[in-house]
């Protein structure tokens, strides 16, 4: 039986059975150091003969093979008992009445489900992915965690080895109970993800929405949430329904951790750089573009949107669509940057991000703006799960209301500005010239304030430019203003019942007015 000395638990017998052989073989031979015999199931026994590492076939325990084609192989006494019998008098007792010998240390992980499954696989292609025998070993572990050390993820290899070779070949109470924590959370996680494919039923246009989610806490910690007085942690869904919705890599190469509000406004400027083919930058404050520009280059790109709104480019968060070089950092000479994200950078482009001593870091893949996507956020106790709008506007479904038609280009300058728009918080409006904003007002509890705002940013560069409005106008008031500004052609969904009054008002004023008919709210 194996022996504790304040707390520890010296393991002699360890049973492997893995789908996933990273690291298997170093913990392998770290325990055999210790004179651990080591029992494996068929196909690891395989791969650690090819390693050169010996150990003892699990069916000379069981005293069966591999049954209806190894579905049924560790299912047996001979296994679970050992594992789960009590390390008492009585528990030795008793394996040795039944002629079973105790197991120690369970390394086990499962079919890998998640990667090889998808909603819509065929029934025999989920039944033949989802693992039994793998899950009892390790809830059966996990349950006799006083006892028995299980590792139910290659990832907890590492850290299990060097207390192993610390405590020579012994394993603490801590680290069995924090091993099994782990293990009842990836048996959970295994179970919520077959039952979301196997329970999975299309809602409307064969978009799936889970009955139950899964999510497990991030290797990202937060510093703070939205103000240093509140404690905030990540998380990354796991179920495999939630694909869509699984981010992208994220990696901070520069600067402290990232907090709350980081995030939040990192989103905000990578969704509204992959609205865009061309060179592209966005600057955002507060989880709302500020400032966002297209060009031939990204270094032109970003000298538009920083020149949007000075005053609120103060601390802001920009992310690009393209690899950042060393001269890219030029038009933001002078100005405070909190963070700045890109797809890749070159090593000149590390090395003058260096120079500033404050600056946040981040690499990470822009958004696929063709792919489906799922965006969450919490209220009143609830998640809140809906589809990311990825819905494209073209030119052929505006419908001009007014007797003015816009220019060529002032028609291009509309659809930059929509898609711009889309991004910023309502109530939002975007006034654009070219393939730039000039002036961006936001997150107002009326329209009208929000073209004063935008208006008030862009100053004398509002006359000529054009907007764009999330939402329709459901008085004339905000017309008026972008009227008197200058302001050549207005993009709005339309839909209030005072359209004929602000069609007039449009009219007056010489204005192009052109109708979506759908809106593009962000709270």
């Amino acid at each position: 039986m194996p022996s504790e000395i304040d707390g520890l638990v010296r393991v002699r017998r360890a049973l492997f059975s893995t789908s996933d052989p990273r690291g298997l073989a170093s913990l392998a031979r770290t325990l055999a150091r210790f004179d651990v015999e080591l029992v494996a199931t068929e196909g690891t026994r395989r791969h650690l003969t090819q390693e050169g590492i010996a150990s003892r076939p699990a069916e000379e325990l069981t005293g069966v093979g591999a049954w209806f084609g190894g579905r049924l192989k560790t299912l047996h006494p001979g296994l679970l008992g050992g594992i789960l019998a009590p390390r008492s008098p009585a528990g030795e007792q008793e394996l040795e009445e039944r002629h079973l010998v105790p197991i120690d240390l369970v390394a086990v992980n499962f079919y890998p489900f998640e990667q090889r499954v998808r909603p819509g696989s065929p029934d025999h292609e989920i039944a033949e992915n989802i693992d039994i025998g793998g899950v009892t070993l390790v809830r059966a572990a996990a349950k006799n965690f006083e006892s028995v050390v299980v590792a139910s993820d290659p990832d907890d290899y590492p850290a299990l080895e060097e207390e192993l070779k610390r405590e020579t070949g012994r394993v603490s109470a801590a680290t069995r109970r924090s091993l099994a924590a782990r293990a009842f959370a990836r048996t959970e996680r295994y179970d919520r993800g077959i039952g979301a494919i196997v329970r999975g039923t299309p809602d409307g246009d064969g978009v799936s929405f889970p009955e139950t989610l899964s999510w497990a806490r991030s290797d990202l910690s937060l510093r703070y949430g939205e103000n240093p007085h509140q404690r905030a942690a990540a998380y990354v869904p796991t179920d495999p329904g939630l694909v869509p919705l699984t981010p992208p890599s994220l990696e901070v190469l520069q600067g402290g951790g990232l907090s709350y509000t980081n995030l939040l406004d990192l989103d905000t400027a990578l969704a509204a750089v992959a609205e865009f083919a061309e060179p592209a930058a966005a600057v955002v404050k507060h989880a709302t573009p500020s400032g966002v520009a297209c060009g031939p280059t990204l270094r032109e790109a970003l000298t538009r949107a920083v020149e949007t709104d000075p005053v609120a480019r103060y601390g802001c968060a920009i992310a690009v669509n393209r690899p950042l070089e060393a001269s890219d950092f030029e038009p933001l000479h002078g100005i405070f940057v909190d963070l700045l994200s890109a797809p890749s950078l070159t090593d000149g482009a590390r090395a003058a991000a260096a120079r500033r001593a404050k600056l946040k870091l981040v690499r990470t893949p822009v958004p696929d703006i063709h792919a489906t996507g799922w965006e969450a956020k919490s209220a009143v106790g609830r998640l809140l799960l809906q589809e990311v709008d990825r819905r494209a506007l073209t030119v052929g479904e505006l419908r001009c209301v007014t007797t003015r038609t816009a220019t060529a280009e002032e028609l291009e300058s509309l659809i930059f500005a929509w898609r711009v728009v889309r991004h910023a918080k309502s109530n939002a409006i975007v006034l654009a010239s070219g393939q730039r904003t000039v002036g961006i007002g936001s997150g107002q509890p009326t329209r009208v304030k929000a073209v004063e705002l935008a208006v008030e940013v862009a100053g004398p560069q509002a006359a000529g430019s054009v907007l764009a409005s999330d939402a329709f106008f459901p008085f004339a008031d905000g017309v008026e203003v972008a009227g008197r500004a200058g302001i050549r052609a207005i993009l709005q969904p339309g839909g209030s019942l005072r359209d004929p009054e602000v069609i007039a008002v449009a009219d007056r004023a010489g204005l192009a007015m052109y109708f979506t008919g759908w809106r593009v709210f962000r709270h």
